[in-house]
């Protein structure tokens, strides 16, 4: 059974956001500029704010015509020629906030 928007958003944490205080800025400031200031109190980045493939599996599909937020995570990774090196790489993410989605329905 799929679980509902609003279970979703208020069950339990899973996204995968590992708490950057920029990264949620950047978000913060896309939902301002779609759906303004008073939507702010409906983020949260564990929950309402997820990849394609997470709402995927949640059983949502972002509507038709709908953009992706960009975001980003910094990967860390050891450095194979040096263990004692660090590598930081950032990598482009693109999340589908709530409204965005609507229930995959299933092919009869």
């Amino acid at each position: 059974m799929v679980m509902s928007i609003k279970e979703i958003l208020s069950g339990p944490e899973i996204s995968g956001y590992l708490g950057s205080e920029k990264t949620k800025s950047l978000v913060e400031q896309e939902i301002v500029k779609r759906w303004g200031e008073s939507e702010l109190r409906n983020y949260d980045p564990m929950r309402s704010a997820l990849t394609f493939k997470k709402w995927i599996q949640l059983g949502f599909v972002p509507k038709k015509g709908e953009t992706a937020i960009r975001s980003f995570v910094t990967i860390e990774r050891k450095d194979p020629k040096n263990p004692e090196k660090v590598v930081r790489k950032i990598k482009s993410i693109y999340l589908f906030y709530y409204r965005q989605v609507t229930e995959l329905k299933a092919n009869k």
